[in-house]
């Protein structure tokens, strides 16, 4: 997941200019899980999870800088909660059914500075296991770019009737920690399927992903077009869908694709939530049929 977050350094206090660039300096809080390599600025971070659970007691990731100038970098542990929207929003105290990982994790260096082309393993190993209850434990590793400072009157600030300011975007790379203890309990239901069709747009698919038990679930979702005669066709999908505990539901919509010959009626859709690049059974199926 990455998130940019804005950094302000004022010169002096400011009105018009004030609202105008603190609007164009923030933005909403994201996170993605879309491809194996995550990368926010000129960072390059892999893998983009890490899952403690068996017998596992170590990991390493792996750091990248692709931009031509040094990049600093503050880790962090934080935590974040997901909405049934997928959004996430900080926060410093767990729900009931929510357990945070900080405790029972550290990791080494802190900071990194990494210089063009320049790469760095950063160590996570779990603690006082014995402490730990069974169940899921969640928190964030953050990655907090430092800005580099230019000395005042190095550039030049925007003006206007007197008043100035300076903002610099601070960019941030999150992933997902995660450590399970125990069996699973968790069941997961695809359900609330219906079809709409915006203007000039090929339809979209919605759905409700429904999760009980103790832990969290993630997968990929395939969408596959079934008509009445033929054979199937793929028509959707989507990449790296999580559901966090202590979460009962998820709801999602996915863009059809534009298929030659397909008008979307008549036979039915079939959907797979399942884990990627995994031989097990899917997490979830369910079909829709098509008017």
């Amino acid at each position: 997941m990455h998130h940019q977050l804005p950094y302000k350094k004022l010169r002096s206090f400011s009105g018009t200019a004030f609202s105008a660039l603190l609007l164009s300096g923030l933005t909403m809080l994201q996170i993605f899980f879309s491809t194996p390599v995550t990368a926010q600025g000129n960072l390059m971070l892999m893998p983009r999870r890490v899952v403690f659970e068996g017998s596992k007691r170590y990991e390493e990731l792996s750091l990248a800088n692709t931009g031509n100038d040094t990049a600093r970098y503050l880790i962090s542990l934080t935590h974040l909660r997901m909405n049934e929207n997928g959004g996430v929003v900080l926060i410093s105290q767990p729900d009931s059914g929510e357990n945070f990982a900080d405790n029972y994790v550290r990791f080494f260096p802190h900071s990194v500075s990494l210089g063009p082309n320049e790469s760095q393993t950063v160590k996570i190993q779990l603690t006082k296991i014995n402490q730990m209850v069974p169940g899921e434990y969640r928190s964030h590793i953050y990655f907090r770019a430092i800005p580099n400072q230019r000395p005042l009157g190095d550039s030049a600030p925007v003006r206007d009737s007197g008043i100035s300011m300076h903002i610099v975007a601070v960019f941030g790379l999150s992933i997902p920690l995660i450590i399970r203890v125990g069996p699973s309990t968790t069941r997961v239901a695809i359900a609330d399927l219906s079809l709409q069709t915006p203007a000039d747009t090929t339809p979209q698919l919605k759905m409700t992903i429904y999760r009980t038990g103790n832990m969290s679930v993630y997968g990929d979702i395939s969408v596959d077009y079934i008509p009445l005669k033929g054979k199937k066709i793929r028509a959707g999908d989507a990449k790296g869908l999580a559901v966090y505990t202590p979460n009962p539901l998820r709801h999602v919509k996915i863009q059809l694709n534009k298929l030659q010959g397909v008008n979307y009626h008549g036979g039915k859709l079939h959907i797979k939530y399942f884990t990627s690049g995994v031989r097990l059974p899917a997490i979830a199926e369910a079909e829709f049929v098509l008017p």
